[in-house]
């Protein structure tokens, strides 16, 4: 599925299932929210953070991933953004400015070992 076909699917889901797109504001508060149960299923499988009584799987993380791009393809059609062109002109932006900054970092070549 290309990044323009999921944008489709989306907004068919929508219009289907979902009656119409939540406003801009709350699904950038669905979004923070999403993005936070990310981070709590990868602070707890490969952070320091104690599991907890839930078992945290990766059939977790993955939804929750979906989640978060279900929310951000939600945004960028509701307001008229082409995610496929703007991610092509990102890569593009990201390429220039650090065409050799990575390359250079010590920090990336030789990583510290974990305690």
């Amino acid at each position: 599925m290309t990044i323009k076909e999921a944008q489709e699917a989306v907004d068919k889901w929508i219009s289907t299932y979902g009656v119409r797109y939540f406003n801009e504001l709350t699904n950038m508060a669905i979004l923070t929210e999403e993005v936070g149960e990310v981070a709590r299923i990868i602070a707890r499988s490969y952070g320091e953070q104690s599991i907890g009584s839930a078992d945290v799987k990766r059939d977790d993380l993955a939804d929750e991933l979906s989640d978060v791009l279900f929310v951000l393809i939600c945004l960028a059609n509701q307001t008229g953004i082409d995610l496929e062109k703007s991610f092509q002109k990102n890569l593009q932006k990201k390429t220039a400015r650090d065409f050799e900054r990575h390359q250079q970092n010590d920090k990336l070549r030789n990583p510290r070992p974990q305690s």
